[in-house]
């Protein structure tokens, strides 16, 4: 599939030359509406390629600090049951029972400040994975905006084909421009 992609132009620039060749000047026309579609195409696929590296990038991040809370999670549990261990210690009465009295103070202002932590990494998880959905839902939107240029392309084809057939030229201009106006759209408006 790929390779039919990258080849994709050679065919394009094939029937081209049977136009010039021929000397029809609406069939030059549709051979450079084909070649200015051609260009949108690359540029919106290449604006779907950098989307989805975003999208992936913006996850993996997000997984990264969803990681790094849960870790934070688990210090908090911890110094938690240390906290209620001296707290039990000191309940029990003793010579060293006000110490085990500061140090359950001292767990606790740490198990406060791990849980901000943890609440902080959990906030900004949650920004990733919005900019990862803002980002795969630019990608899908430019994927059919590419689909309906490439459509486009080939629809020009047949105006070429069919030796002037004007009806297949002006559909792959309202294809083109429904393509371009898709990629615009995907861009200016303002994430769902």
């Amino acid at each position: 599939m790929s390779e039919e992609l990258a080849n994709e132009h050679l065919e394009h620039a094939e029937h081209a030359e049977h136009a010039v060749a021929e000397g029809n000047s609406f069939l030059i026309t549709v051979s450079a509406t084909i070649a200015a579609l051609a260009v949108v195409a690359a540029i919106i696929a290449s604006l779907e390629t950098v989307e989805t590296s975003g999208a992936i990038s913006e996850k993996n991040d997000a997984v990264l600090k969803q990681s790094q809370a849960s870790d934070q999670w688990g210090y908090y549990q911890a110094k938690s049951l240390k906290q209620k261990m001296y707290e039990i210690a000191a309940a029990g009465g003793g010579p060293k029972a006000a110490d085990f009295g500061k140090e359950a103070q001292r767990y606790d202002a740490e198990q406060k400040e791990q849980e901000k932590q943890a609440r902080e990494l959990e906030r900004q998880r949650d920004e990733k994975l919005a900019a990862g959905e803002k980002h795969e839902n630019r990608h899908h939107g430019l994927t059919y905006a590419a689909t309906l240029v490439h459509v486009g392309i080939a629809v020009a084809t047949i105006a070429i084909i069919t030796r002037g057939q004007r009806w297949p030229w002006y559909g792959s201009l309202l294809l083109g421009a429904t393509g371009v106006a898709m990629a615009a759209w995907t861009y200016l408006r303002p994430p769902l």
